[in-house]
Order: C-alpha cells, then sequence, then structure tokens
C-alpha cells in the first residue's frame, strides 16, 4: 500500500450511493463490478440491512474520485473503513 486514501473527499451521499448501489445490484454483482469481498469482521447497518464496509467505503471512493481501489489498497477493519465510516456516523456493529 503506497499511502492512505484521501478519506476527506469522501463523503455521506457518496457512501450512501454506494449502499443503494449494493442494494440494486446484490452482493455477487457488487463484489464482481467493484472488486472487493463480503465482511468478516464488522458490517454497516442501516435501515436493517447489512453492507460490508470496506466494499462500500471502497466504492463510495471510487465514486468520489473516480480512482479505483484494490482490497489491498486501504485498512478495512476498526482502524481503517469502520473507523472513516464510524466518523460519518454510520453504524458499524461486531458480526
Amino acid at each position: 500500500m503506497a499511502q492512505t486514501p484521501a478519506w476527506d473527499r469522501v463523503d455521506k451521499d457518496n457512501v450512501v450511493r454506494a449502499l443503494e448501489e449494493y442494494d440494486r445490484l446484490g452482493p455477487d454483482r457488487f463484489f464482481a463490478t467493484h472488486g472487493f469481498a463480503p465482511t468478516t469482521t464488522y458490517q454497516l447497518v442501516r435501515d436493517g440491512r447489512r453492507y460490508p464496509p470496506k466494499a462500500i467505503l471502497g466504492t463510495a471512493y471510487e465514486f468520489a474520485t473516480g480512482e479505483k481501489l484494490a482490497s489491498g489498497d486501504f485498512e478495512g477493519g476498526k482502524s481503517g473503513a469502520v473507523k472513516v465510516l464510524d466518523r460519518m456516523g454510520f453504524t458499524i456493529e461486531h458480526t
């Protein structure tokens, strides 16, 4: 990993757009399209639905910047994607 992505370029609307994309495509197509995998430790919870935080944040970053991130480009756990999403006010639960 070269450097931490510029998360300040991602806003709540980008995350909501990624959540809507996940709902529209379903998990398999979402992962195939955006290059991530199902979550293992944490889940983003919104309106009673559960989402993979790293995949959602990575896709939100792509929407915000036009730059696609690979899963290995950033941390997914509580010091990475979970921390960023929590700071934005999203609900994150340990599985």
